[in-house]
């Protein structure tokens, strides 16, 4: 786990850029304390910050060069399968000098070129330079895990892991209005836009070849075409096949040259990588967050009992708000594009705290992606049927609207679902997907924004119609559920959870490991029919029901919990002056003239009213955006 960055110039003016390549290369050392170094050449110059993760030997830091010095890579990531790979290549008479699975990918390059990266268990983004072609190619993992940015004008491209080490290169930071828009809805930024204007992700999956001024990008990976269905297995065989698949990624996911441990949260997902793990070592370390001030989110007790069973090393880190509260900053300043899922402020505190033990930790990211986990889900699920209980529901949608909504109480946040369930019932498959996908509406979002602010809708319309373009409004087979699943995968999976991930334990130099994201359970699960993951009763079911014995009983008994912050009682309380006084404080929201200063003030009023519904989410979006905008344009 490592942090990259380099220069492409196409010229004599883009190779002055290549002065800023040390400057873009100090702002990686978060990601790679351990070792930073820089290959220069004449139009080509590489950079590279490490985190030492195998072969911890110097010989295997990076820009690493093949013994004729004809191809440099610089790599951020892990390959799993790299000793496979490695004897494989040495049958075909390639020698090595490290033990590294760096020198293992730049060779399977070498060997078979782009095909190679069909042989890559992993997560990864890395560059690859061919010095006799003058050839470049970028590539990313399957599941967009390790982010990779680039911006190109007349003279260059540059590229980096983040967006803060991009900048060095002196890009224009134009906002781009189609992504703000995005963001107003979704609380983070789809891939592949960012928040300027000319900067891309290089999209899960893809690789970008470039050789002078031309480029060619192609994708290397898809999900397999999970309306197909040409596996037929029977239940039983299908757990059977899940157990083998996952604790083979586990196993995989264990090598390392530095201590590794397990996070436990007490949920479903990381407590069967917990239960699998712990029988591949001899003390398996777990760690897990507790909510002092919040009971009801918390949920130690059970990750407590996993730990006993499996009787691991657990460490419990609890929390009282104020801790949360008085971590708000580091994660808000580490952050350089606007991303406000809540969530990562405690996936920061988890990763500050598990780094101080050890180096590489399992986590249970991808479960509900994969299998079906998440709340709307269960309502998408109840949408596509003609269950009487989801009927009247719908009916009683002018009821919902009349009563207080809020996330902040048990009776209140049912209303604010069924009120959400009520409407979204009304609408085509593609335009609920969206609507259940965001905190804010269309109209809502573009109410939000001035007029010199307002986006072009019809770039807007096709980001989003590539977003849902594997929903079928006309297909009505019940495995058409399966649609919903690889839409999340493509929008939620990779911009949402793995970029919090990512941006978090890397805040804190902690490698985070996802076996459920291994692509052959994920080719494997992502075909299975829709009967096996979901039914009106039970999420997640081939993944519970294959679990179920390996797992305390009382883990089946409880509902599922994110990891909630308390944004309203703060924003109510500590906060409260900082949103009137400054973030959103009206003259500065003129003076800035990005948003709407009639609507910011409606939205206060909602946030400080008895019926909040979901504006404390659209608040924390907006004040992201504004810690971020006076960090980066004032």
């Amino acid at each position: 786990m490592c942090g990259i960055t380099g220069i492409y110039s196409y010229n004599e003016v883009g190779r002055i850029s290549s002065i800023f390549l040390q400057a873009s290369l100090d702002e990686l050392k978060q990601r790679g304390p351990d070792y930073q170094n820089s290959h220069l050449d004449y139009f080509v110059n590489l950079g590279h910050a490490r985190l030492a993760i195998i072969d911890l030997n110097a010989a295997s830091n990076q820009p690493f060069q093949d013994e004729n010095k004809r191809f440099t890579i610089i790599f951020n990531g892990e390959i799993y399968n790299y000793k496979q790979i490695k004897q494989e290549l040495q049958n075909l008479g390639h020698q090595f000098r490290t033990e590294s699975d760096t020198e293992v990918l730049l060779k399977a390059y070498m060997q078979w070129g782009t095909d190679s990266f069909q042989k890559l268990n992993g997560f990864f983004a890395f560059a690859i330079y061919d010095n006799e072609t003058n050839e470049m190619i970028l590539v990313r993992d399957r599941y967009g895990i390790k982010p990779l940015l680039y911006f190109e004008d007349d003279d260059k491209i540059v590229f980096a892991s983040e967006m803060k080490a991009l900048l060095k290169y002196r890009i224009p930071k134009k906002i781009d209005k189609v992504a703000l828009y995005q963001y107003l809805q979704l609380n983070y930024i789809p891939q592949n836009r960012s928040i300027f204007e000319g900067v891309k992700k290089l999209e899960a999956g893809h690789y970008l070849k470039i050789k002078k001024r031309e480029h060619q990008k192609k994708c290397y990976y898809q999900l397999p075409n999970t309306n197909a269905l040409n596996l037929t297995i029977s239940y039983k065989d299908a757990q059977k096949k899940l157990r083998e698949l996952l604790d083979d990624a586990i196993q995989l996911r264990m090598v390392a040259d530095v201590p590794l441990g397990c996070f436990l949260s007490g949920g479903i997902d990381s407590s069967v990588i917990t239960a699998l793990a712990s029988q591949h070592t001899k003390k398996l370390l777990t760690f897990s967050i507790g909510y002092k001030d919040e009971p009801f989110f918390d949920e130690t007790k059970y990750a407590q009992l996993v730990a006993n069973k499996y009787k691991t090393e657990h460490t419990v880190f609890s929390l009282t708000n104020q801790d949360l509260y008085e971590d708000l900053y580091s994660a808000l300043d580490y952050i350089d594009e606007p991303f406000a899922d809540s969530s990562a402020l405690a996936v920061n505190i988890l990763s500050k705290y598990t780094r101080r033990k050890v180096t590489v930790a399992l986590s249970g990211d991808g479960a509900d992606e994969l299998f079906s986990g998440y709340q709307k889900h269960s309502g998408e699920f109840l949408a596509r049927s003609t269950d009487w209980k989801a009927s009247i529901v719908e009916k009683l949608l002018p009821l919902w609207k009349a009563l207080p909504q809020s996330r902040n109480g048990f009776l209140s946040n049912k209303i604010r679902q069924f009120k959400r369930f009520a409407e979204g019932r009304k609408l085509t498959a593609k335009e609920r997907y969206w609507q259940w996908a965001t905190f804010a509406s269309e109209k809502n979002a573009l109410d939000l924004l001035s007029n010199d602010f307002q986006p072009e809708i019809n770039d807007y319309q096709r980001d989003k119609e590539a977003i849902l373009q594997f929903i079928n409004n006309e297909n009505k087979d019940e495995n058409a559920f399966n649609e919903v699943l690889r839409a999340d995968l493509g929008l939620v999976l990779p911009s949402d959870m793995l970029t919090k991930v990512d941006l978090m334990s890397m805040a804190n130099a902690l490698e985070v490991r996802c076996p459920f994201l291994d692509y052959r359970l994920m080719d494997f699960v992502s075909q299975l029919p829709v009967s096996m993951k979901i039914d009106k009763s039970i999420r997640k079911k081939i993944l519970q029901d294959t679990f179920r014995n390996d797992l305390p009983p009382e883990l089946y008994k409880r509902p599922k919990h994110g990891f909630e912050v308390p944004l309203l009682k703060w924003f109510r309380t500590d906060l409260k002056s900082k949103i009137e006084n400054e973030w959103l404080n009206d003259e500065f929201i003129k003076e800035q003239n990005i948003f709407s200063v009639k609507a910011i003030q409606q939205l206060k009023q909602q946030l400080f009213s008895n019926n909040p519904a979901d504006a404390h989410a659209s608040v924390w979006g907006i004040i992201v955006f504004q810690y971020w905008y006076k960090k980066y344009f004032l």
